[in-house]
This record gives C-alpha cells, sequence and structure tokens, in this order.
C-alpha cells in the first residue's frame, strides 16, 4: 500500500470532497448515511447501520460529469447510477452501487441497468487511476459489487422486506427495493454483519 494507506484512504485522497457524502450520527452511536436527490427529484433514503467514517466512502457520482464530449452514448455509455459506496469492514470488502428512483416507472430496466454499469466503470477509472498514480498494483481488487435499485421512494414507506442475498452481483440481477423504510448497510450488501 501506498505510505500504508488503505484503499479507502486512497479514495479519500482521490475524489474531491464535494462529491463525498459525510456519515451522520443515528442519534444511537451508529452510523447512517442519508442519500439526497436534489430539487427537482427532492427525495431522499437513509441507510443505517454504516460502517466506521475510515471504513467507507460514500460518493455522489452525479459529480462526475457525463462523459458525452467523448462518447456517443448510443448504447448507454454515458449514464451512471446515483452513489457509489466502496467499503471495507474488515469482514467484508465491497463496492454498492446505488441507483435510486422516486416512482417504480421512472426508468425502464435498461436504463437503470445502463446506469449501473456506468457507476462500475466509474469505479473502474478510480481503480485505474489508483493503480497507475499511487502504484498499487492490487488497488481495489480484492473487492465484490454489489447493485441496488431503490424505487417508489416517495410513496408511503413500508418495511422493506426483500429477500437479501449475494445473487445481486451484476446490473442485471439489481437488488431491486420498493418503498424503502428502514434500510441496512450489511442487509444492501447482501452479508450477515
Amino acid at each position: 500500500m501506498s505510505d500504508g494507506l488503505t484503499d479507502i484512504a486512497i479514495l479519500k485522497q482521490m475524489i474531491n470532497e464535494i462529491a463525498t457524502i459525510s456519515l451522520e450520527d443515528d442519534g444511537y452511536g451508529k452510523n447512517k448515511v442519508i442519500l439526497r436527490e436534489p430539487p427537482p427529484a427532492n427525495y431522499d433514503v437513509t441507510i443505517n447501520g454504516m460502517p466506521d467514517d475510515n471504513q467507507v466512502i460514500i460518493i455522489n457520482a452525479d459529480k462526475f460529469k457525463s462523459p458525452d464530449t467523448v462518447f456517443k452514448g448510443n448504447r448507454g455509455e454515458c449514464k451512471r447510477a446515483d452513489f457509489v459506496i466502496v467499503a471495507d469492514t474488515g469482514k467484508k470488502k465491497v463496492i454498492l452501487c446505488i441507483e435510486m428512483k422516486a416512482k417504480a416507472r421512472t426508468s425502464t430496466e435498461w436504463e437503470i441497468i445502463q446506469q449501473l454499469k456506468g457507476a462500475q466503470c466509474f469505479v473502474a477509472y478510480c481503480q485505474q487511476i489508483g493503480k497507475e498514480f499511487w502504484r498499487q498494483e492490487n488497488f481495489l481488487n480484492t473487492y465484490v459489487y454489489r447493485f441496488v435499485t431503490i424505487r417508489n421512494i416517495n410513496i408511503h414507506k413500508k418495511p422493506t422486506r426483500e429477500k437479501i442475498t449475494d445473487d445481486h452481483d451484476s446490473p442485471e440481477r439489481m437488488l431491486k427495493i420498493s418503498s424503502p423504510h428502514y434500510l441496512q448497510f450489511n442487509r444492501l450488501i447482501g452479508g450477515k454483519k
């Protein structure tokens, strides 16, 4: 590792602070993060049970400018998901790509898959920067991907009871959560703890 830095510490050096989201205290001594979509969308989702600050970085991927000045975008390659959470909990190393939708039918399945793939490409770009500019040949190599879409955010919240497994490891097999209520980080990444 570069100067003894973890992958998370390197990402925190790499990513501009205006593109990151800070953890908050949930009032019970645990961490949470509130993922907000600004107006005109104007909705938010809270994820509880977040790792400690030195174990996680939350990136607002929408801050990464669309590469449409270079790419045509005919296959969705200029899209990206709303948020990327990179975490090393000590037990699991995960890259969680999250796309949020206010309603169930605001985008087609294909569009959401393209957005999740775009977030994965953004992380791959960061990974290559870590390898080249921080000279870390194994940067982010041991992390697993998880893909989540959260829909019906503005609808009356009800308990989230999706069966959560490790199967959401590709954009095509994304975990779909509707009307989220009390989301837990560990359940989103597919592990018990």
